[in-house]
Formats: structure tokens, sequence, C-alpha cells
């Protein structure tokens, strides 16, 4: 019976052993094919989205459309100008007062608004080479024949768009701090109140009010060019600290200048 049982607990001891044997072949096999399996894809991060600053009531550079979206000669620029550099673009419309500090604070990538490009705005923001050369009208009512220049303006109320070069004309003639001096959100708005007589002249970038004259022919106002009006050149404003991005635009404004796309933009919206 000794002897019995004894061959019967070394036989279960064996079956034991080699089902223990075959438990670990298995588990070796297992973490072989574990350790040859291909990993999983991981899922690409999404792509960067550059946020655009533009005013949108400056028509023909840009303004909203009925359905609220952002157009213009400013707006198709920058989309062929982020195809060739490769990036993806959101424009988000910005008061025109606010846009620098928005880009300054890291809420904006760039700014493409009819931007001139003057030595105080270039202490807080780079620009990309010159894309358009504009200069200032002087808008008055159309039976107004008195004003031919700026010194005529010395004694009248003189509409201007907040923080515009405009202003900035407008100051050196009437004075910093003159009451004459009536600042408006838009260059439109400023124009309307020229419209209802609250204001005898207005002061803004020519291919802007020549664009609302165009649109608006009951307003009765008509520009009046000095001559001593300068030149002015727009640029693209990327932050001081974004050398690359400013690198990237460059490269692209001068391949859209080469290639005759920049031309048939401007053809678009002011002719040849």
């Amino acid at each position: 019976m000794i002897k019995m049982f004894s061959r019967y607990a070394r036989a279960l001891a064996l079956t034991a052993g080699f089902v223990g044997m075959l438990g670990l072949a298995a588990c070796g096999k297992q973490e072989e094919k574990a350790a040859q399996a291909p990993a999983a894809p991981q899922a690409a991060a999404p792509a960067r989205v550059y946020l655009v600053g533009v005013e949108s009531a400056y028509a023909p550079f840009s303004s909203e459309n009925e359905q609220k979206t952002v157009v213009g000669f400013d707006i198709d620029v920058m989309k062929v100008l982020a195809k060739k550099i490769g990036i993806e673009v959101k424009f988000v419309p910005t008061p025109f007062e606010s846009i620098f500090n928005s880009l300054a604070q890291g809420d904006l990538d760039l700014l493409i608004s009819a931007i001139t490009i003057t030595d105080e705005r270039k202490k807080s923001v780079s620009f990309s080479d010159p894309y358009f050369v504009a200069t200032q009208a002087i808008a008055v009512p159309a039976n107004d024949t008195k004003v031919t220049k700026m010194d005529d303006l010395k004694t009248l109320a003189v509409g201007t768009q907040s923080g515009t070069s405009g202003d900035e004309l407008v100051q050196q003639v009437l004075g910093k701090n003159s009451a004459k001096i009536k600042r408006f959100e838009s260059t439109p708005l400023a124009l309307k109140e020229l419209e209802s007589g609250g204001v005898d002249a207005v002061v803004a970038d020519e291919p802007v009010v020549k664009n609302y004259i165009a649109n608006n022919p009951n307003s009765k106002l008509r520009t009046v060019n000095d001559p001593t009006f300068p030149k002015e050149d727009y640029g693209i404003a990327v932050r001081r600290d974004d050398p690359e991005l400013l690198a990237k635009v460059n490269k692209a404004l001068a391949e859209m200048k080469a290639d005759g796309s920049f031309a048939a933009i401007s053809a678009q919206y002011f002719g040849k």
C-alpha cells in the first residue's frame, strides 16, 4: 500500500512538472510574439493653426461679407502666403487700436491689415518686406470747395480712425490734444459721421476712402489729395522674437511677386 502510494505520488509530481514546463514554454512563446509584434502607430499631432489678426471693417483690404466671413485683398494675399509657407491660418477680426497688443501678448501670430510700416511700430513688432504702397486722402462733402490741402483743416472738426497713420497726420496739423479731432473705431464710421455733418472732413487711407465712396454713391463725398502726403508702405507684422516666421513670410512674398500670383490679386481689387 505504501509503495503503491509512493509510485502514485511520483507520477503526480512528474505530471505536474511536465505541465509546468509546457506552461513556461507557452508563456515564453507568447512573450516572444508580444516582443515581435509592431507597436501600434501613434496618432499624428494636429497641425498648428496660426492666428492672423485683421480689421473687419477696412474694405477693400479686409471686411466681413454677409456670411460674416472676412474677405478682401489682405485676406487673399495671406491665403496664398500660407499655402506657400505650408501653414494653416485662421483670421481673427480685431479692433485696430488693440491689434498690436494682441500680437505682443501671444493671442495672435501674425497681423495683416493695411498696416503702415513706421519706426515707432518697429519698436514693438517686426515687419515683412513691403507689399503695398498707399497714401492718405482727405474726404469732404462733394459741395465743399474750400478744402484743397491738409493745412485747410486747421480750424475744422476732423474725423480719424484711432491709432492709424491718418490719426497721426491729423495730430501734426491740429495738435495732439486738439478737441477738434474726432476719433472713431473704424474709417467707415468716421465717413458716416462726415455724411451726417458731425465732422467737416476725414483723413484716412486713400484706397479705403475711395472704396467707401464708390460703394456708397449717395454719400455725396469727394476726396482731396495733398501732394505733401508721404507714401506709406504696408507690411505684415510678426512678433520680434519670431524671426523664423518672418523669414518664411518674406520668402513667400518674393515668390508671389515672381510667379505673378500677387499681381493677379492686386488686379482683382485695384485694377492693372
